[in-house]
Order: C-alpha cells, then sequence, then structure tokens
C-alpha cells in the first residue's frame, strides 16, 4: 500500500466552517549553522493543483524546484525571512515565527485560516488558526509552503557560498555536515553563522567544552 500523501482535508474541514481562503505556512532553516530561517505561505487555488505535492524533504532537488515553479505559477504566495541578527536576538524558534508571520502577511489576500506546520501557533499571528505536527506530509497547503520554502532558501545558500567560499554552503545549505564543521574549525565564524548556537561554540572551542 502506498503511503500516505497530503491532501485537503484539513483546508475541507476550514471550509466546511465557513473559511473562504486557507493559507498553509511551513519555514525552513533551524538547524543550520549559518544563514537566514526561511518562511513561506501559500493559498491554493480551488482547481488546477499541481499534482505530486509532498513534504519537500521527500523530494528531490530536482522535484522541488520543478513544484515550486507550478506552485508559484497558479498559487497565491510569499516568502519571508528571518537574518542572522534577528536569529540571534530572538533565538531560533522565535525567529521562526517571526518568519512565519511575515510570510503570511505578505500574501495578496489575507486568508481566513492559517494551517501552520508544528505544534505551536506564532504569537503574533493575527488570524485564526491550527497547529498541525508534521503538517508538511498532512495538508497540501502546508506542503506547499514547505516546497517553496526549501526551494528559496536553498537558492539563498548557493549565492551565498560564493560570498563565502569553502564552507559548501552550496551543498549543504548551512547545515552542520563534517565538511561544514571541519571547515568552521580551519576557517572561522563568518557574518552569517549563527554565534549563539552552543554547536558553533564546540566547534571552535572544543578544549573549552571538554572540561565544562
Amino acid at each position: 500500500m502506498k503511503p500516505d500523501r497530503p491532501n485537503l482535508a484539513h483546508e475541507h474541514a476550514c471550509m466546511a466552517q465557513g473559511a473562504i481562503l486557507v493559507c498553509g505556512v511551513d519555514e525552513v532553516g533551524r538547524g543550520p549553522l549559518a544563514g537566514p530561517v526561511t518562511a513561506a505561505a501559500v493559498i491554493l487555488p480551488a482547481s488546477g493543483i499541481p499534482d505530486g505535492l509532498d513534504d519537500s524533504k521527500k523530494l528531490t532537488p530536482a522535484g522541488r524546484e520543478r513544484l515550486a515553479a507550478r506552485i508559484m505559477a497558479c498559487a497565491d504566495w510569499a516568502v519571508a525571512h528571518a537574518s542572522v541578527e534577528e536569529i540571534a536576538q530572538l533565538n531560533i524558534y522565535h525567529a521562526s515565527h517571526l518568519a512565519m508571520c511575515r510570510a503570511v502577511a505578505a500574501l495578496k489576500s489575507r486568508p481566513c485560516v492559517v494551517l501552520v506546520d508544528g505544534n505551536r501557533i506564532p504569537a503574533a499571528l493575527d488570524l485564526p488558526a491550527r497547529a498541525i505536527v508534521g503538517g508538511d506530509a498532512k495538508s497540501l497547503s502546508i506542503a506547499a509552503a514547505s516546497i517553496i520554502a526549501k526551494v528559496t532558501r536553498d537558492r539563498i545558500m548557493v549565492d551565498l557560498a560564493q560570498q563565502h567560499p569553502g564552507y559548501g554552503w552550496d551543498r549543504n545549505m548551512g547545515y552542520p555536515t563534517a565538511s561544514h564543521r571541519r571547515a568552521l574549525a580551519e576557517l572561522g565564524p563568518t557574518p552569517l553563522h549563527r554565534m549563539g548556537f552552543a554547536a558553533i561554540h564546540k566547534i571552535l572551542c572544543p578544549a573549552r567544552n571538554s572540561t565544562d
């Protein structure tokens, strides 16, 4: 039997209660050691939804690019970010929620309900919302948002890799791979590294951490 795929059950449940426009929102980039956290918000059309939408993590890079182009061509969508500085000021959890709120606010249409991937609704979100754990694998709107967020952030990291060569961001997207950790230890941090992350301090100060 084929594994479950995202569907419109959550969207239809909202519409059954009177919602006209339902938005899905997701973020990518909580785990990396460098770069922004990126969120996307998507309101899918009533018809003509692209086939093959799924959790972005289950798709190939080429598949994500192809689907992102199709989503962008048919849906109301927006992307927003929280910078490395905002991550340092707020922490990654609140920064990711900030990016989500910005993405929803940037939509052309104001949704009636927001479906949020995760177990918490951003406190600053000024719309009715539902938190859905594993939402990118359950809701088509959230899956679409996850694809656009991932494709957008990956493109940013590829561009940033040209500005800061040696860290392999065009391959690891800022995540703590062995090669990225090794480069960080050898080359030191860039202004785009998240210096508040404990993992970075462990890499830069291994002797100190071994005695803690």
